[in-house]
């Protein structure tokens, strides 16, 4: 069982950037794969990126290739999402998940999700 609590989220400008948190709880972090998604109002939960659980693999949405960078600190059970390039697309609330079954992609494959928070980018 794991607890995520994100933090980090507000309102900048086109452009700019913002660092995400997801703090988890729980002894088994480190055995976790981690990862972000999104979901503006009227859409769908969409992916956004992924970590393994060790750390050496990462996953990208297409959308976030090159602006978006995910880490993770075992000491901290901490993944953080740095966004760069902040577009008034990237607007949504993000949500922190971990340890999918199956697909990285699909968010009803993941069974622990923070509460979210929101990312406002104005134009």
């Amino acid at each position: 069982q794991v607890q995520l609590v994100e933090s980090g989220g507000g309102l900048v400008q086109a452009g700019g950037s913002l660092r995400l948190s997801c703090a988890a709880s729980g002894r088994t972090f480190g055995t976790y794969t981690m990862g972000w998604f999104r979901q503006a109002p009227g859409k769908e939960r969409e992916f956004v990126v992924a970590i393994s659980w060790a750390g050496g693999n990462t996953y990208y949405a297409d959308s976030v290739k090159g602006r978006f960078t995910i880490s993770r600190d075992y000491a901290k059970s901490t993944v953080y999402l740095q966004m760069k390039s902040l577009k008034p697309e990237d607007a949504a609330v993000y949500y922190c998940a971990a340890d999918p079954r199956g697909s990285y992609y699909r968010p009803d494959e993941w069974n622990y999700w923070g509460q979210g928070t929101q990312v406002t980018v104005s134009s």
